[in-house]
């Protein structure tokens, strides 16, 4: 066959599709009018619908005929009331725990370690020595203090004692000479007590990364100390929540390690600026941790729960959309009218919405393809009773 003949053919077989389409389907004149065909045209084309019935003039129009006609050329619906709901009620955050206090002691002096006095995970008490190190030069050094300030006094007693025959100036100069005796040996003792290397809190002993016979300076860490009686979680949130957190806010955390047990605690610290680059804010929480379960390091699943704003819910099958964005049917009196809403918050089981329906307002759920402007309808039986509608 010709390719022109195929074009034909085509032609004719698509005008008979939409032409059966027209006076067969139900509904199609209200689907070229939205279409923007203009009503002398569709009148033309479309033919006319029968008070109470469908195209063909059979169908609800003859079953109303019998019936009453009215009742049954309402469109059967199922509503749903509208509730309060909650945005933004919880606030879920990623966070990492490190504890309250927390030392990497290192030597106060050089030199080579003689002796360890801990092992990893023992709990020490602050100025407790946990190493030794070398300390025969500064026992040597503070022997020699005391015997030159043993000098010093027996000269001071003795000038003292003979005033009257020596000057004025040599008595004070065994003053002088005494007191700096003093400091000298003071000096001697203080480095010799830095010899010992003790802890600066109370905590919980980490791997001890040297060993007896080690070299160490004042910038070798020889342990890491650990108060974990309290944990801090650091975390960080979205900035829209920058003025609903505060201190002292409560908070609950859950961790990998202790699956099912949750922690309870308190918002300590809120950072005085929104980090420009994840526009997030920094939160600090204190985690109680007494019964020492908790260890610095580990993630923690962070919620808070605020107060919310309230707005209407309604089902997610409701919320319809055209060229004006969207909305939803309402019924008033077995009346259908459309109201414009206001998407807030998508969740699984209801949409928050803003819009100018109040608790209660019986919402379109299903049966939405036939529902028009101010047109009649009636509920099915299964939500007649909740909306208080009787039906046949």
């Amino acid at each position: 066959m010709a390719i022109w003949k195929q074009f034909v053919l085509s032609l004719i077989v698509i005008a008979a599709g939409f032409a059966g389409w027209i006076f067969l389907v139900p509904g199609a004149a209200d689907v070229l009018r939205n279409a923007g065909v203009p009503q002398n045209l569709v009148a033309r084309v479309a033919p006319p619908v029968k008070p109470g019935g469908d195209a063909s003039g059979q169908g609800e129009g003859s079953q109303g005929g019998r019936n009453g006609g009215g009742r049954n050329s309402a469109v059967l619906v199922v509503t749903q009331a509208v509730v309060q709901g909650v945005v933004n009620d919880r606030l879920n955050a990623i966070g990492t725990g490190d504890a309250i206090r927390s030392v990497a002691v290192t030597p106060q002096a050089m030199g080579t370690i003689r002796e360890i006095l801990i092992k990893s995970g023992d709990k020490v008490k602050q100025g407790q020595v946990l190493a030794k190190l070398d300390s025969e030069e500064q026992v040597i050094a503070k022997g020699q203090a005391e015997v030159a300030l043993k000098s010093a006094i027996e000269k001071s007693n003795l000038y003292h004692n003979i005033k009257s025959s020596v000057a004025r100036m040599d008595v004070f100069d065994a003053e002088i000479a005494e007191q700096g005796a003093r400091l000298q040996l003071q000096a001697a003792e203080l480095n010799l007590t830095r010899r010992n290397i003790v802890a600066p809190i109370d905590g919980i002993v980490g791997i001890v990364p040297v060993n007896i016979g080690d070299n160490v300076t004042t910038s070798t860490p020889i342990v890491t100390l650990d108060d974990r009686s309290e944990i801090l979680v650091d975390y960080w949130v979205p900035e829209r929540f920058a003025n609903t957190v505060s201190v002292g806010q409560p908070v609950e955390v859950t961790t990998v390690a202790r699956p099912g047990q949750a922690f309870t605690g308190e918002v300590q610290a809120v950072d005085n600026r929104i980090d420009a680059a994840s526009r997030t804010l920094r939160i600090r929480a204190k985690i109680d941790n007494r019964a020492d379960v908790l260890r610095a390091g580990m993630s923690f699943n962070v919620s808070m729960k605020f107060a919310g704003d309230k707005y209407p819910a309604v089902d997610p099958l409701s919320v319809q959309w055209d060229s004006q964005g969207s909305f939803v049917w309402r019924v008033v009196d077995g009346k259908s009218n459309k109201v414009r809403v206001s998407i807030v918050q998508r969740n699984p089981d209801f949409v928050l919405v803003k819009a100018g329906i109040k608790d209660g307002d019986a919402i379109v759920t299903q049966g939405l393809q036939r529902v028009r402007e101010g047109g009649p309808v009636r509920f099915g039986n299964e939500m007649a009773s909740k909306n208080g509608v009787a039906t046949q």
